[in-house]
Formats: structure tokens, C-alpha cells, sequence
């Protein structure tokens, strides 16, 4: 096969397809890019590995130019062969897949949950017969397929299928398959490449000669063949020794365009009708050929030329004779075809189609093809499409005449650009925009955009994005309500991250701002805008009530809901001290974001987790959240490995230098919180190892700079610092706030953190000790029960009561074990040992040397109790291969079942 006629001199390439397939065969998924320039032998390679699978199924999707518009048009017939497969893929997943392709109304499916549910199809026949999926001019297809089968490649393990992806090298191509394992293919090397010119003449030619049209093609084997083809040895003997660029690379379309024109015109317009199309569906080609008066033989002179294939489908030799065959022809004449395009689509029931056309044969504006557009972009958004619609949009705006409802079409494309995750594209679109011409509520969606891509892209304009959300509301209102209070509540949210570098408007003016949207009209956002308003403007007592309604309405909330208000729940919960409701709403926001397939809200959902566990949670569970979202990153072609929690990495002790760094860093690009969530975690840290006064420099100015929700977390460790430096009086003062906060809120978690702090200022010490021992065993907060049980400890020891002090710090120092948090484990050994206790030596909390990130993520979530099919819907992998690697984790640590693997890790 090596040396046949269709392939020669790529035995290592066809060797590691050959290799990926096999593995499919016996179970062991994966997938492969075929990447390189036009001519090079990505379909060559692709057909020749392909084309014995004994034992196998092929299934076999190309991409086509003219449905890069036509959201999930690929995985639709992807989805063809693989129907009887269906009952066995998640209900949700199904679901999406009919929404998808057309076939369903439902919400509109994120690209990854159709990535989800693509690859549960694979899995799935893969189980009944081993499976490859065979994908050439993978770079035609459109946008929502190909992120949907490049999210499949990666996600590939334990099944048997794989998955073989053919493209032309683009930056956006390579943007889109990132993470996907990529075979480049070069030219042949010159001995090779000659010996396929000389094979493919029909006469001898100077074996000179041949070596330095080799070179000039750089081993490109279609431009070698297609020469061979069409010029004689004496042709080729003067180009090579000429100034005529050999047709390679770019030279190779103009090659081919030579040909088309050497055609009769009736060939040539036949040509030109399928280049149009490019779809191939025979039947519309003719239906249209006919329209324009075309003979039914010309055709056959395309084919007899051998620039097509005819059969059930028309198939160009090359992308680059399509190309050429549509640029041969004047513009007049391609307008021409695709007018006749747009009608028979219009007559066979193809509006989508005849849409397209009907722009594409449109010179200047068109008010009604324009409309037509964005119907059709619609229904790629209703489809799930939004890369679709972005684009769509953006040629319905060309048509539109000028005004604003141009400008109002840019606007709504750049909404669909930065859905879909290219911000770039949105901000570009954005730059277009003459906002003096729009309509208010067009402005304000203008202004919106503007904040979205700060939060996106962590632009420093993200400082004012609370203000310009305000004055989006204030644009929306009187026009329409439900925008006006959505855009509100982003106001708030996205004020957060810069927290005390927020600027445009104050505090107070926000909060006066959202209680007003509040009466605008009833319902959920109304609830929720009266309690962030409260939280803003009210003492703390008053606030309480009004904020616990707007948490029992989160509690209501469907998760379609969630997806909308879950994040502003955050910092309402966070300032009732409710750690229970918290990261119930959180939880079930991640949830719904994974339901939907919503990877990017999901991501933001991780995050968050990750960090209210460095505060009110646990160290480990913070980087085991933390691990999730980088798996999750993996599975969306992003870079993972410097994914950080600063405050987290703060608990590190080779990190904590680092973490100072990049807090001071984030503090100067606008991102406050991440400043105030670090220092707060140093002066942690610093406490643990002995610090106090490092504690209270650190800590002093965010407390003597209070900012709402987040300060009172702060107050403990400052009391501790306060007393611990003989700073009594200051400690008293924050004591008294606290106490009166958790007076206020009734939280075991306030309350328990309060009597702690109390116990720390000596009078009725082991009272309020105890009493703060029995109140934090009642909440998720295992390290702030540590630290009372070491206070404790350290307490009872100093009263000479060693048995019961050992009793506490051996509990304080496996809370801390558990939680990972390290910097406590030291000090309560050392505690330990000073009461007379053995040293521990086998403390077991440590990391998982041995195992691989994505393993380590498995066994936590399997020690935590949940199934298989949990795991792989967190992870975004298939059963089998959860299964695949929870059997290596058994393996490496020697143990056979799921309590061992709980016990080995130390769940808290």
C-alpha cells in the first residue's frame, strides 16, 4: 500500500494512523489531526489508512464551505448512521443533539453539550462495533461542528472508536483543535518526490530537471501529479529553468484556473454552478444548472476534464478547483448563479440556503434579503449556533441600509460573537458601531457588550464595567423591563472582581441605583435587587431579612434560572455566614451550567468554588475544585496548566512569595478581589506559622477599609493578630461588630468563629472554646474547626491539663490533615508533642505523587461517593473511560475498593 498509486513515501505517518486505529480496535481511544497545506496528501493519507478496517465501522463526514453558516450541519450527518444509538446516550444529551440538528424545540444547546453528546454516541457504537469517524476538509466545516468533534477529540480515552480529523494549517483552524493531538504533514523529500513526478510522466524527462521541480514544489504530491497531468516534459523543462513560479501553494489555484478557462462556457458555468453550491447535492446543481439554461452535457465535459467526480454527489478534485472555478468567473456571472441557487432552494424547501444566495446575488443593500438573513440567524441560534449567527449577522448588517438598524444588527452579531467565545471578532464588530445613530436599547446592549468583554478578557476596562452596566439599565429603562433589572444585577457582578478599584460610580450610588430597578416590576430579579440594595445601603441588622428572602428565592430557582442569577448569590450568602446555602447555590449553579453544557459559565461556577474554599471551606477541596477547572479548560482546547488561586496558592509554602506577587499584579490590573482574597490568606498563613504581627500589617487595611460581604470573613484572623500582638482594644472593637453580626444572622458559622475569637481574649476561655467546637462541628468549615479545637488545645495545655489538650490537638491536627491544610498540621504537631505526645510520622493527607491530574480528579470525586456516570459528567469523559481510570488508581495505590480509596485519601 506504501508504494501503490495513491501513496508513496509516508510510511511513518500511515504507520501512527494505523497505530491510533488499532488501539480504537482493542479499546483504547484517541483521536489525530491531519494538518498541512493544499495538495500535501492530508486526503490521500486519510483514504489510504482508511480504507481496510477489517472489524471495524467507518463513518465518514466532510466539510463543506457553503454550511460553515449552518450551526451543527456536520454533526447532523454525523448523526445519521449513529441514530440507532441514540437510547443509549444521556436524555439531556439526546435532547440536544435533536435541538442540534433540527429536529426538536428546546433551549438552545451549548456547542460542548453536543461535543457531550457526540461523544456518548461514539462510545456507545463503539461498544457494539469498533468505530472510526473520518473527518476531511475538517477546516470547511462549520464553526459549532468543528468546536463540537474537536472537544470529542480530546475527551477520547477508553473507548473503542477514534476519531481521524483532515484540515488546511489556518491560525482559526488551529485556535479550534487546540489540545488535539496534530500530525503535520510536510512535502516529500526530494528522492520521493522525484520518483513520483517520473512515475506520474507519461514520457522520460532529465533526471536534473525533475530534481528541481521537486524542489520548486517542495515535495507538494498534487502539484507534482497535476504538473505530471498537464504539461508535457518540454513544458516542465522551460519552467524550471524560467521565471514562471511553479503552480504550488498559493501558484497552485491560478494553475487550475488556467485550466478552467481553457473549458467551453458552458462547461465553465456548469463549473461555476457546483463551486457555488458546494454542497454536492447533484440534484440541486442540475435543478439549478437547468434554470440557467445550461445543457445537460455540460456537466460530462467537467467531469471528462477530471475536475469533478459525479455520482449521488459532485466532488471537486481539490478545494483549490472549486476556488478556481469560482474566481474565474466575473461577478456579475457569480451573482447570476447564485440568484438561480437561491430559487431552487426556495423551491425545495431550503430557506437556510436560499438565504445564503440570496445575499450572495445581491449587489449593494437589500432591506428584505437582509431580513431574511437574520431569520436564518435565528434559527441558527435557536439550534445552538451563535458562531453562526455572528457571522450571518454580520452579512445581514451589509445589507442593511444605512442607519441604525445596520448598526442594531452589528450589535446583536457581536452578542452572538462573544457567546460563541470570540471576543475578538465581538470587539471588532463593536469598533463598527456608530452608537450616536442607535436606539436606546441598542446603546445599551452596546454598553453591555463593552462590560462582558472586560469580564471576559480581564481587560483593564473591567474597573468600570459596574458603571457602564448601570448606564445600560438606565437606557433600558421604560423600554423594556426584564433588561433593565438583568442589567442591574451584572452590574453588580461584575463590580465584584475589582471590589475596592471599582470606578465610574460609588457604592452607595450602585446600591441606591439597584433598589430602584427593584420596583421597576415584580419577581425573582426584584427579590434579588432589593437584597443586594440592602447589603449595600442598610446596617447589617436590617439588611439580614431581606437578604435571607432573596436566598430562599435562589433555593426556588429552575436551573435555566440558575444560569442567569446563580453567581449574584454569592455574596448574599457569603454575608449571612450561611456556608450551607452557599455552596448549595453555587453547586447547583455548576450543575446547571454542566447540564446545559455550558463550559464557560461552569468554569466561572468551579472558580468561585475553589475560592470560597480558601475562606469558610478547605484548602484541598479549594485545589480539588481548582483541578476540575483546568480538566475543564483541557476539554475546551485552553491552556490549563497555569490555571491559579492566588489565595489558595497562598496556603502553599513554596508558593507564598509567588502569591504576594501575583496579588500585587492583580491589584494593579483592577482585579481587587483577588488582591483582598490573597493578603487575606497570607495573614492566615502567617498566624499558623507564628506571625502574628506580619498577620496584622497585612490585615489592618482591609479592615480599616471595610468592603461589605467580604471584610467580616477577615475579622477573625484580625482579632487573633489584634490579641496576639497586644492590640486588646482593637480586637475588642471588631469582636463586638462580629458579635453582633452573628447575633444578627443566627450562623453556627459566625457564631462559632465569634466564641472562638471571644475564647482568644482570655476570660471564660475553655466556655467559649467549647462553645465554638460544638458550633463549627455543625457546618462544612473544617479548618475553622481545627483552629478551635487547637485553640483549645494550646489552652488546655498551658493549664497544665496535658491528657485533654492531647485530646483536642490530635482532632485539630487530623482536621487539618484532611483539609490539606498543611501550615496548621505543622503547629498542631508541635503543640502535640510539646503536651507529650508521640510524633506522628504517617500523616497521609499528602498529594497523590503517583497519580496523573486527570486520575487524582477521579479518585476525589469516587471517594466522595459519586457514581461513574457523576464523574464523567463532571469531567466531561465517557463511563468507560472513567472506569479505565479508576481501575489505574486502584493499581497504583494497591488498594480494591471505594472506602479504601475514601480512607487513602482522607475525605473530610
Amino acid at each position: 500500500m506504501v508504494d501503490g498509486p495513491g501513496l508513496l513515501g509516508r510510511h511513518a505517518e500511515l504507520a501512527q494512523v494505523a497505530a491510533l486505529l488499532a488501539h480504537a480496535r482493542n479499546g483504547r481511544a484517541g483521536a489525530l489531526l491531519l494538518a498541512g497545506d493544499p495538495g500535501i496528501g492530508k486526503t490521500t493519507l486519510l483514504e489510504a489508512a482508511t480504507s481496510s478496517l477489517p472489524g471495524m465501522r467507518l463513518i465518514r463526514v466532510d466539510g463543506y464551505e457553503s454550511e460553515s453558516t449552518m450551526p451543527f450541519a456536520a454533526v447532523q450527518r454525523l448523526l445519521t448512521p449513529l441514530r440507532d444509538h441514540l437510547p443509549d446516550v444521556p436524555e439531556r444529551h439526546r435532547q440536544a443533539l435533536r435541538v442540534a440538528a433540527g429536529e426538536a424545540v428546546g433551549p438552545p444547546p451549548d456547542r460542548f453539550l453536543i461535543g457531550l453528546g457526540v461523544l456518548g454516541l461514539l462510545a456507545a457504537a463503539g461498544a457494539r462495533t469498533p468505530l472510526v469517524c473520518a473527518v476531511d476538509d475538517a477546516h470547511l466545516l462549520d464553526s459549532e461542528s468543528l468546536d463540537s468533534l474537536a472537544f470529542v477529540a480530546r475527551r477520547l480515552a477508553a473507548e473503542s472508536a477514534a476519531l481521524v480529523l483532515a484540515g488546511r494549517d489556518s491560525p482559526q483552524f488551529a485556535t479550534q483543535t487546540a489540545g488535539v493531538p496534530t500530525l503535520r504533514l510536510a512535502g516529500l523529500p526530494t528522492d520521493l518526490a522525484v520518483r513520483l513526478l517520473m512515475r506520474s510522466l507519461p514520457d522520460a524527462i532529465d533526471p536534473a530537471v525533475a530534481v528541481q521541480v521537486a524542489t520548486a514544489t517542495g515535495g507538494n504530491p498534487l502539484a507534482l501529479v497535476d504538473l505530471a497531468r498537464d504539461l508535457t516534459v518540454k513544458q516542465l523543462t522551460e519552467s524550471s529553468f524560467g521565471d514562471e513560479p511553479i503552480p504550488v501553494g498559493r501558484h497552485l489555484e491560478s494553475f487550475y484556473l488556467r485550466q478552467v478557462r481553457q473549458l467551453g462556457d458552458a462547461v465553465q458555468s456548469w463549473l461555476l454552478v457546483a463551486a457555488a453550491d458546494s454542497t454536492g447535492d447533484l440534484d440541486l446543481i442540475t435543478a439549478a444548472a437547468h434554470e440557467l439554461g445550461l445543457p445537460a452535457d455540460a456537466r460530462d465535459g467537467a467531469e471528462t476534464a477530471g475536475l469533478v467526480e459525479l455520482g449521488a454527489t459532485v466532488r471537486f478534485r481539490h478545494p483549490l478547483v472549486r476556488s478556481a472555478a469560482y474566481n474565474a468567473a466575473a461577478g456579475k456571472d457569480r451573482r447570476r448563479v447564485h440568484r438561480a441557487l437561491s430559487v431552487i432552494a426556495d423551491k425545495t424547501g431550503l430557506p437556510e440556503l436560499e438565504a445564503w444566495h440570496a445575499a450572495k446575488a445581491t449587489l449593494g443593500t437589500d432591506e428584505d434579503v437582509a431580513q431574511r438573513l437574520e431569520q436564518v440567524a435565528d434559527v441558527a441560534a435557536g439550534r445552538g449556533g451563535f458562531a453562526s449567527r455572528a457571522r450571518v449577522m454580520v452579512q445581514a448588517s451589509s445589507l442593511t441600509p444605512p442607519g441604525p438598524r445596520r448598526y442594531a444588527r452589528l450589535v446583536r452579531a457581536a452578542e452572538a460573537a462573544l457567546a460563541a467565545g470570540t471576543a475578538q471578532l465581538a470587539k471588532d464588530l463593536v469598533d463598527e458601531v456608530d452608537d450616536e445613530v442607535l436606539d436606546p436599547v441598542s446603546r445599551g446592549r452596546l454598553l453591555a457588550l463593552g462590560a462582558d468583554y472586560a469580564m471576559f478578557t480581564g481587560a483593564p476596562a473591567l474597573t468600570r464595567a459596574g458603571a457602564d452596566m448601570l448606564a445600560a439599565a438606565d437606557l433600558f429603562h421604560g423600554h423594556d423591563d426584564a433588561l433593565e433589572q438583568d442589567a442591574l444585577i451584572k452590574a453588580w457582578q461584575v463590580s465584584l472582581p475589582a471590589e475596592r478599584s471599582a470606578t465610574g460610580t460609588t457604592w452607595e450610588e450602585l446600591g441606591a441605583r439597584l433598589g430602584a430597578g427593584a420596583e421597576v416590576r415584580d419577581g425573582t430579579a426584584a427579590v434579588i435587587l432589593r437584597a443586594i440594595s440592602a447589603l449595600v445601603l442598610r446596617p447589617y441588622r436590617e439588611a439580614v431579612p431581606v437578604i435571607r428572602a432573596a436566598v430562599a428565592a435562589y433555593d426556588e430557582l429552575p436551573p435555566e434560572a440558575l444560569l442567569q442569577y446563580g453567581h449574584s448569590s454569592i455574596a448574599l450568602t457569603t454575608a449571612l455566614w450561611d456556608e450551607p446555602a452557599r455552596r448549595r447555590c453555587l453547586e447547583r449553579t455548576a450543575a446547571a451550567a454542566r447540564d446545559a453544557g455550558s463550559l464557560h459559565l461552569l468554569d466561572t461556577a468551579l472558580w468561585v468554588l475553589s475560592l470560597t474554599e480558601v475562606i469558610g471551606g478547605s484548602p484541598r477541596r479549594a485545589v480539588q475544585y481548582l483541578e476540575q477547572v483546568r480538566e475543564l479548560r483541557r476539554a475546551i482546547g485552553y491552556d490549563a496548566e497555569h490555571v491559579t488561586n492566588v489565595a489558595a496558592l497562598a496556603w502553599s509554602p513554596g508558593g507564598r512569595e509567588q502569591a504576594r506577587a501575583m496579588a500585587e499584579g492583580a491589584l494593579a490590573m483592577g482585579f481587587g478581589g483577588v488582591h483582598s482574597t490573597a493578603v487575606a490568606a497570607l495573614g492566615t498563613v502567617a498566624l499558623a506559622e507564628g506571625r502574628p504581627d506580619d498577620a496584622y500589617d497585612g490585615l489592618e487595611p482591609l479592615i480599616d477599609d471595610p468592603f461589605l460581604h467580604v471584610t467580616p470573613l477577615q475579622y477573625p484572623d484580625f482579632i487573633e493578630a489584634a490579641v496576639r500582638t497586644g492590640r486588646r482594644d482593637r480586637a475588642l472593637v471588631v469582636l463586638h461588630d462580629l458579635e453582633d453580626r452573628a447575633d444578627a444572622n443566627g450562623s453556627p458559622w459566625a457564631r462559632g468563629v465569634a466564641e472562638h475569637s471571644r475564647g482568644l481574649l482570655g476570660a471564660h476561655a475553655e466556655d467559649h472554646f467549647r462553645a465554638a467546637i460544638d458550633l463549627l462541628g455543625s457546618v462544612q468549615t473544617p479548618v475553622e474547626l481545627g483552629r478551635a479545637h487547637l485553640a483549645y488545645g494550646e489552652w488546655l495545655r498551658r493549664a497544665r491539663r496535658r491528657a485533654d489538650a492531647r485530646t483536642h490537638l490530635q482532632h485539630a491536627a487530623d482536621l487539618f490533615d484532611r483539609a490539606g491544610a498543611d501550615v496548621f498540621t505543622s503547629r498542631a504537631d508541635r503543640e502535640l508533642e510539646a503536651a507529650g505526645a508521640q510524633p506522628r510520622h504517617d500523616r497521609g493527607g499528602g498529594p497523590l505523587p503517583d497519580l496523573t491530574p486527570q486520575e487524582r480528579t477521579v479518585a476525589e470525586l469516587a471517594a466522595a461517593g459519586r457514581t461513574n456516570g457523576e464523574i464523567g459528567a463532571t469531567m466531561f469523559l465517557s463511563r468507560n473511560t472513567v472506569d479505565y481510570h479508576l481501575r489505574k488508581v486502584f493499581q497504583k495505590l494497591g488498594i480494591s475498593s471505594r472506602r479504601q480509596l475514601a480512607e487513602r485519601l482522607h475525605r473530610t
